[in-house]
């Protein structure tokens, strides 16, 4: 007995199971590229690549639903079904097999982690080899068809859970969107003003006195005035305005590799579209000059702006110059400005304003000219930290779902881990053995019929 025949013999398995290697039941082959021109956004068979359907085609190469594995690249390793009739790709190895339930397959092999069998080079490649070396438990042909039939069901259950989270999740965002909309029209702090309205400095008084801080700047120029015709109706006491006429820009630059060390905040620490801080890298990892930004300053990601990146600093540090620096000051709130600048409208007026193609951007100048209500500074910090109240409750929110969302995840592990031990659904003594089954296949295949092989037994 050989050295690989007495590993698979030690293992532990189910009844009827037989340990082979991967190569006793499949063969792979890569799939054949597409020109451009035969590649669509739209049409009648699904064209597969190594992370799934990556467009469409008048052709089709494949007959039968097939198990494919991306070949090359960031998704060697990933497993996925196609439709029948569809076309893949040079990006992916299809699979074929014998006396295999092509759902089993589909399910066992993602479980295999074959990502670890890519070979590492400029781009990384799966190697077929590889593969058919991988030790395997091949069940009985029935058992693997009622194995494959609980995992769908269960897995049903599952994705009933996800898309539900995944609802709640979109319901959420629309509260806030509410939330914002009802706040800058002026209906949140409504009984607030009534019961402050004698002790508040109105808004036009505060443009006044930015404006005239704002005329210290050696480039300051005055702005168009505004028409409040055609505007949302807002309280008396606020005011319309420009954000250039309001908001403080930072010129303050850091060269990382003379200064000392400071947090460094990128565009990917700043989560889309919430305001919030996801974490921090260190200004000596980075060589290029940045911008220096000190606790309560505004940061705003002036790259894809629909991205709608927006973060009131907590610390002092250093950040990407693709982040725009709004300084802190004693006429306004920019807890306020903030919230304001996650709302919808402010957001699609930046996408319609950017420029660029494959790095859109928007100017200072651009932003500067955009119309916003400004309450009295008072009414600011109210509006600022009700919204931050409403919020908080969101996010806990949000965070319960993204719990959950992981332990359907675990679940689903979990699910497999039981399947491929021989303990998800019951055996039946009657059904012919894998080692019978792999017998059969073996024979088959060595009679030079692997290509037709044919197996009515098994296959409906």
């Amino acid at each position: 007995m050989t050295a690989t025949q007495n590993q698979l013999a030690s293992e532990d398995l189910p009844r009827g199971w037989v340990l082979t290697q991967l190569g006793e039941v499949i063969s792979v082959h890569s799939g054949e590229g597409l020109t451009k021109r035969n590649m669509k956004t739209e049409g009648k068979h699904a064209v597969y690549g190594g992370n799934g359907v990556a467009g469409y085609s008048d052709k089709y190469l494949i007959e039968e639903s097939k198990v494919i594995i991306g070949r090359v690249g960031a998704k060697c390793g990933v497993v996925h079904l196609t439709l029948p009739k569809s076309w893949v790709t040079d990006n992916a190895l299809i699979v074929n097999s014998w006396g295999m339930d092509t759902k089993f397959l589909l399910y066992a092999l993602r479980t295999m982690n074959l990502n670890r069998l890519s070979v590492s080079t400029a781009q990384p490649v799966i190697s077929s080899t590889k593969i058919y070396q991988l030790k395997f438990k091949l069940p009985p042909f029935n058992e693997q068809r009622h194995i494959a039939s609980k995992v769908e069901e269960l897995f049903s259950f599952l994705d009933v859970g996800v898309e539900s989270l995944r609802k709640v999740k979109a319901q959420l965002k629309r509260y806030r969107q509410a939330v914002l909309k009802y706040v800058f029209e002026g209906k949140l702090t409504e009984e607030w003003r009534e019961t402050h309205k004698k002790q508040i400095e109105s808004a036009q008084k505060l443009l006044e006195r930015i404006k005239q801080e704002k005329r210290k700047e050696p480039k300051y120029r005055e702005m168009a005035s505004i028409n409040p015709s055609g505007l949302p109706e807002i309280p008396n006491s606020w005011e319309w305005t420009r954000l250039g006429e309001i908001l403080f820009l930072s010129n303050d630059r850091c060269n990382p590799i003379t200064s000392e060390n400071q947090r460094f905040v990128g565009l990917e620490h700043i989560e889309s579209g919430t305001g919030r801080l996801l974490g921090f890298g260190k200004s000596t990892a980075t060589r290029s000059t940045k911008n220096r930004f000190k606790k309560g300053d505004l940061l705003y990601g002036k790259l894809r702006p629909y991205l709608n990146k927006v973060w009131v600093a907590s610390f002092d540090g250093v950040c990407s110059t693709d982040i725009l620096v709004f300084r802190k000051n004693s006429f306004l709130n920019n807890e306020y400005l903030a919230a304001f600048m996650l709302n919808q409208d402010f957001v699609e007026y930046t996408r319609q304003h950017m420029s660029g193609v494959q790095h859109p951007r928007i100017s200072y100048s651009t932003l500067s000219q955009y119309i916003l209500p400004i309450p009295p500074y008072a009414e600011q910090v109210v509006i600022a930290e009700k919204i931050q109240k409403t919020f908080s409750i969101t996010e806990n929110s949000e965070e319960t779902m993204l719990q959950e969302t992981k332990q359907a995840e675990i679940l689903r592990q979990s699910i497999l881990k039981v399947a491929f031990e021989g303990r998800l659904v019951p055996q039946n003594p009657n059904d012919e053995s894998a080692k019978e089954l792999l017998e059969r296949i073996k024979a088959e295949r060595f009679s030079n019929k692997e290509s037709k092989l044919e197996l009515p037994c098994y296959v409906k």
